[in-house]
């Protein structure tokens, strides 16, 4: 997808900003090229920007405001690393709040809605985010953050929540909470906007069933605004995101060059008007695909597939790369299997093990579900693993993201 013209001239407007700031990293990175000479056709060999080079930024590199211009900062959470500072003008934050309260009207969620919010508040962009789409919309906000999910529970049902914002493993800890302790009737949940992680089709299946309501997945990242850049519509699974503030790329992740529409590869963003820290081909390392059909909502603005995965979370057994993806592709097609699954990998006696443990329904026998989904990952995968099966709720459940894959070679 090439750049619009349109577009190309909001880039150039920001990127003379941020090389006129003094410490900008784009300051020394875009030193020896003619801003002006950039075109449509050339947009595309601009050297990209790196998550390393926003940490070697750290604290404040990617700032192309002056101080007084600065309302608020945002960061990543910084566990694989130094954290990634993010500054904020007050458009910036007017933008985000604007982009966001698209995705819940996008959903068929109005001002007479109910939204409870469960992601963390603080640094993270999680929370506040979902709580200033919701007060642009005008809708009532239960800024709840994540825990302590009996007070979740009597505030859900006190308060008559409509929507639940959470991630997906949030909301499946709600959801087999509320069918155990049986008030499913006295919740009113309609909608559920769900973000932060990818989540598989046996675990929609199960939020969705379970809570009685209809999913969303929201899409976003820290470095570009927050959560509420792209949402998918009640029509279709993929999702809407807004080309009058960011402008998105596919690219091969090995070759950095950009592939046809609908091929599967990393999405690379570049922000339009956004003025605390703008990013120029930002790589993201989520995977998708430029989705190139019109949607049946009649919506104009663009689409990309639900996320996949991410370029740096394949992992290597015995030569077979393998994405998280792909596992749960395996397990969702095998009756008797849950959603939830856990990954161990163990270098043994000179040798990789992969052994997988999911959760089972009590109406199937263990014996048979392990060698079909042994049977099945050796031959959608290519690779023999250890299947090992528990039952429901014995795999650990968490408040925020749920961590599936545990790499111990190392």
């Amino acid at each position: 997808m090439k750049i619009k013209n349109e577009q190309l001239e909001l880039v150039k407007k920001s990127l003379k900003a941020a090389v006129s700031h003094k410490g900008n990293l784009y300051e020394k990175k875009y030193a020896d090229i003619d801003i002006d000479a950039i075109t449509a056709d050339s947009f595309c060999e601009l050297p990209f920007t790196e998550k390393s080079e926003l940490r070697e930024g750290y604290p404040l590199g990617v700032q192309a405001v002056d101080d007084e211009k600065i309302v608020r900062i945002h960061s990543s959470s910084g566990t694989t690393g130094t954290p990634i500072i993010i500054p904020y003008t007050q458009k910036d934050v007017d933008d985000w709040a604007e982009m966001f309260s698209r995705c819940y009207s996008m959903a068929g969620i109005t001002n007479k809605d109910r939204i409870h919010i469960t992601p963390g508040y603080g640094l993270w962009t999680a929370g506040i985010g979902f709580q200033l789409g919701c007060e642009r919309l005008g809708a009532m906000a239960i800024p709840m953050g994540p825990g302590n999910t009996d007070k979740q529970l009597k505030m859900m049902i006190d308060l008559e929540s409509t929507v639940l914002c959470a991630t997906s493993s949030y909301a499946l800890l709600l959801a087999e909470e509320i069918a155990k302790r049986g008030i499913r009737d006295k919740i009113k949940l309609k909608k559920g906007v769900i973000g932060s992680e990818r989540w598989g089709d046996k675990m929609r299946m199960r939020i969705a069933d379970e809570l009685g309501v209809e999913l969303y997945d929201i899409y976003g990242l820290t470095e570009i605004y927050g959560p509420g850049i792209g949402i998918n519509c009640a029509a279709d699974a993929p999702m809407h995101y807004w080309d009058d503030y960011i402008f998105l790329e596919i690219i091969d992740p090995k070759t950095g060059k950009n592939v046809e529409d609908g091929q599967i590869g990393e999405i690379v963003i570049t922000t339009l008007k956004k003025e605390g820290a703008p990013l120029i081909r930002y790589r993201t390392h989520d995977l998708s695909r430029i989705v190139p059909e019109k949607c049946p909502c009649g919506c104009k603005f663009p689409r990309i597939d639900r996320i996949i995965g991410r370029s740096d979370d394949m992992i290597k057994v015995k030569g077979v790369n393998i994405y998280p993806g792909q596992i749960e592709d395996v397990l969702k097609n095998i009756d008797g299997v849950s959603s939830e699954y856990q990954v161990m990998i163990d270098h043994l006696d000179g040798k990789d093990i992969m052994t997988l443990f999911f959760e089972r329904t009590p109406d199937c026998v263990k014996e048979e579900v392990e060698r079909a989904v042994g049977e099945q990952f050796k031959s959608k995968v290519g690779l023999k693993i250890v299947p090992k099966s528990v039952t429901i709720g014995e795999l650990p459940r968490s408040e925020k993201k749920t961590t599936r894959i545990f790499d111990n070679r190392y």
